[in-house]
């Protein structure tokens, strides 16, 4: 071997140890981010020396795609448990006080005490503010239903738009790595970044993937509708300014394709946007349906009877009495009320009305002498509470059962939606992070297997220094020589 080819060999050598050093030392100063994937560089043997000729980076395809379908599973999870959370303290208060059945349960003791002493007009005062919390209960509880759907209506606003910026990111990364893998220049950073824009991505809508030639990549959601293909397709949204019983959420809309919210009941979602639409238009909307029926039920146990006369509103009414609702009607909880004609605060107002009737005319009157110990109607009024009656299939409760047994059901079901919901955030956090911790290990750092291989390329960096300055003794030996 000639003295020219030694010295060729042991510059290669250098400039590919260099090389070597640079992506171990990358590999190091990047070992804490979790979008960044381990590179190694591939060197071969070729005269006149060796040299590296390729910088790959560790990828592993499955447990890419398990870890992107465990972030959508968590993310709808963690959003529909936060929801409900929310959703609970606002309709029922902490410890459920403010909630609906706990107003009737009080009306109940309010009612049977002056059932004991028809002719105190305190108690009956007792029954009157009992009912207003009731009322206060119905009506709170469907302005918080209404506030919380507005406020999810602009909270799937805000993700589509982040959704749409996300996917223009997405694209820009995309053509890089077009461009590079074209040219032959490394787009290791382009992947790391397209990776990561992917995961946020998932988190919003369930992905699926497929790479196309020049790494060119294609995005679908996971029941066939396109994503991004070359260039985003439009996530579409109309928010609306403000919501009531009757009010319809729009659709979110990806390529003019309309979004399921998923599948798995009201206690699961993927992806934030199932979330909020299941928040919104699920879960929130039975429960205003639940409270609609139980101000019906509350009309229907008070209302004055006299047959063949119609039943007519007694201590309860609403915007559409004195007739008693007999079917579900949206928004009746927000619009019940306290009948004048036996609240004292107002004109006219007289609580005996409720214990001798005729607050819709003297047909209406059960008590005819006039006698202060006459409890029969507060005693009806009490066992109509706990009568079964029919409610309507859309409040998501067992059809036949009393209004008492109802609003308790009520807090029994929206509890049995929300513990289903936390026990499935708890368990997809825990995939998500084992999913993630897998596709760590298989394509992230490991610091001291890099500074095991910094330690090496020393050795060879040594070595081939050494074999410089023994080819430049060499040279300089012959020069002198000539």
């Amino acid at each position: 071997m000639s003295l020219s080819s030694a010295l060729s060999i042991a510059q290669s050598a250098l400039l590919t140890t260099s090389r070597q050093t640079s992506v171990v030392t990358r590999n190091v100063s990047d070992a804490s981010n979790p979008d960044y994937s381990r590179r190694t560089a591939t060197v071969v043997s070729m005269a006149p020396g060796a040299r590296s000729v390729d910088i790959q980076r560790a990828t592993n395809a499955q447990l890419f795609r398990q870890n992107l379908f465990a972030l959508s599973a968590w993310s709808g999870q963690a959003t529909l448990s936060n929801g409900l959370d929310r959703l609970q303290l606002a309709v029922n208060g902490v410890d459920n006080a403010a909630s609906a059945s706990t107003a009737i349960g009080n009306l109940q003791n309010a009612l049977q005490l002056y059932a004991t002493s028809p002719s105190n007009q305190n108690l009956g005062a007792s029954v009157i503010d009992a009912s207003r919390q009731v009322v206060r209960s119905l009506t709170e509880g469907t302005n918080a239903i209404q506030a919380f759907r507005t406020d999810m209506d602009s909270q799937i606003a805000n993700a589509v738009g982040q959704l749409n910026d996300l996917l223009v990111q997405f694209e820009g990364a995309n053509k890089a790595i077009i461009s590079g893998t074209r040219s032959g220049t490394d787009v290791s950073d382009a992947l790391d970044k397209r990776d990561a824009l992917l995961k946020k991505i998932a988190e919003y809508v369930p992905v699926s993937t497929y790479t196309r030639g020049d790494n060119d990549m294609v995005i679908t959601t996971t029941d066939g509708t396109t994503l991004f293909e070359t260039i985003p397709r439009s996530v579409s949204f109309t928010p609306s300014s403000g919501y009531s019983p009757t009010t319809t959420g729009a659709t979110v809309y990806i390529d003019n394709v309309p979004l399921s919210p998923g599948m798995g009941g009201l206690g699961e979602a993927a992806g934030k946007l199932a979330g909020f639409l299941q928040l919104r238009d699920g879960v929130a909307s039975t429960m205003q349906s639940q409270l609609d029926e139980i101000a019906r039920g509350l009309i229907d146990a008070f209302a004055e009877k006299a047959p063949p006369l119609a039943d007519m509103a007694g201590l309860f009414t609403w915007q559409g009495g004195p007739a008693v609702p007999t079917t579900l009607e949206p928004g009746l909880a927000g619009t019940i009320s306290i009948n004048a004609a036996v609240d004292p605060s107002q004109p006219g107002g007289n609580i005996n009305l409720l214990r001798d009737g005729g607050i819709n005319g003297a047909a209406y009157v059960k008590n005819a002498t006039g006698g202060a110990s006459f409890s029969e109607m507060l005693i009806q009024y009490g066992d109509r509470l706990d009568a079964p009656m029919i409610f309507s299939p859309a409040a998501g409760i067992s059809a036949s059962s009393s209004v008492t047994e109802f609003s308790a059901n009520a807090i029994g079901w929206f509890e049995g939606i929300r513990q289903q919901a936390t026990a499935l955030a708890d368990t997809k956090e825990a995939l998500a992070s084992r999913t993630a911790e897998a596709l760590s290990n298989e394509t992230g750092v490991n610091v001291d297997m890099e500074m095991s291989l910094m330690l090496d390329l020393e050795h060879t960096y040594q070595a081939s220094a050494r074999l410089m300055s023994t080819i430049d003794q060499m040279l300089n030996a012959l020069l002198e020589a000539v």
